[in-house]
């Protein structure tokens, strides 16, 4: 027995891509894990990823993942620039294969200003030199906060390097069983320090305007397209805006949708993160749908919304109204691996189980309704 079933769950409905079908529009968000090794991934990404892969979601999407060793978070983060990391990313594909067919997404990153961090169980604040602090490349010469290292400013011979880098990923990329790249230009990361006028003071044909200051991102989206296979999805992740006066707004990013749109992109996800540490986010369930309503409206791309979605049939209208395509679901997913199994059961849909676990499916086991009872 599932709970007050709805007529048929546009939840549950497959979404189309390029030449990509998702079976439903549940997607899980790239969750930065702090375990890689000189930037490989180790075990415990097998079990993060893998768990996630047989609980049912459409996409799974791999941690953001440095194009370049100047581009990392912390000493942990995952990265694909040389041979060694896409050997390991490689294996890691093939064992989940052998248990799961679910397309696997990658996002792509760098860090930029906000780099060279310790890692969350040290607390957070900047590396010092003697821990091996490695420089930061920025747009201009502003610190993330006053806490942080003073970045260097980006030369053309910089910005070249970047370019390239995501380029070069881009082909690692194409040699795996990888399906969706995202490009992370949101979080007061590289590529969206060069898109807000907070950040970017630059005077040269990488700043100034909106069209100036997006260039590097549509620079960056040519390059990954031409090396990524034209039946595979490429995305963008944006904030909605900035949450600082005087810096993004709703309309810059409308714009960025629109022209990675023009450039080849598939989607935009719709997120939130700080540009300074200054920036103050207002979080709650489902904060940031209405804007990524607003920008699929004007852009006339497809988008994915993240932002605490939580509750099964909040998820399921926001859907069914319009307002995104897809749902990034991140922390819901870390607090319950099998959050889309018990959205199909509250929405009286169907869920993938692989054999191994159908003797927990509802309409198998009575459990499942003693543990989630009708409300």
């Amino acid at each position: 027995m599932t709970r007050d079933p709805i007529q048929k769950s546009v939840l549950f409905a497959p979404f189309q891509l390029r030449g990509v079908e998702f079976t439903n529009r549940i997607a899980v968000s790239p969750m930065a894990q702090y375990s890689a090794r000189q930037g490989a991934v180790q075990p415990w990404h097998l079990q993060h990823l893998g768990s996630l892969a047989v609980s049912g979601p459409a996409l799974v999407c791999i941690e953001s993942t440095s194009v370049e060793r100047q581009g990392y978070g912390s000493r942990t983060c995952l990265a694909l620039h040389d041979d060694a990391q896409e050997s390991a990313l490689r294996e890691l594909i093939t064992q989940i294969r052998t248990f799961s067919s679910v397309p696997l997404g990658i996002q792509f990153g760098h860090s930029g200003r906000k780099g060279a961090s310790c890692d969350p169980s040290e607390g957070r604040r900047a590396l010092r030199v003697d821990e091996g602090a490695w420089a930061l490349y920025a747009p201009s010469a502003l610190a993330w906060s006053v806490s942080w290292p003073v970045p260097r400013e980006m030369d053309r011979s910089d910005i070249d390097r970047v370019i390239e880098a995501y380029g070069q990923a881009a082909e690692r990329a194409a040699r795996l069983d990888i399906t969706v790249i995202e490009l992370h230009s949101a979080h007061g990361y590289l590529l969206h320090s060069f898109l807000s006028p907070i950040s970017n003071r630059r005077t040269d044909g990488y700043g100034g305007s909106l069209q100036g200051r997006m260039r590097l991102i549509m620079e960056i989206t040519d390059r990954v397209r031409a090396a990524w296979p034209q039946d595979r999805v490429l995305g963008i992740r944006l904030n909605n805006h900035d949450w600082i006066e005087g810096g993004l707004t709703i309309d810059d990013t409308v714009e960025t949708a629109r022209c990675f749109g023009a450039h080849g992109g598939d989607y935009a996800c719709i997120s939130a993160g700080a540009l300074t540490d200054e920036a103050r986010i207002s979080a709650a369930p489902s904060y940031l749908v209405p804007f990524a309503s607003e920008i699929r409206q004007r852009a006339t791309i497809s988008t994915f919304v993240t932002g605490m979605i939580i509750d099964p049939r909040e998820a399921e209208e926001i859907v069914a109204r319009g307002d995104a395509d897809m749902l990034s679901i991140g922390r819901a997913f870390l607090d319950d691996p099998r959050w889309v199994w018990r959205a199909a059961q509250m929405l009286g849909a169907k869920a993938c189980y692989p054999m191994q676990y159908a003797l927990s499916q509802p309409n198998v086991w009575r459990g499942a309704e003693i543990l989630r009872p009708p409300r």
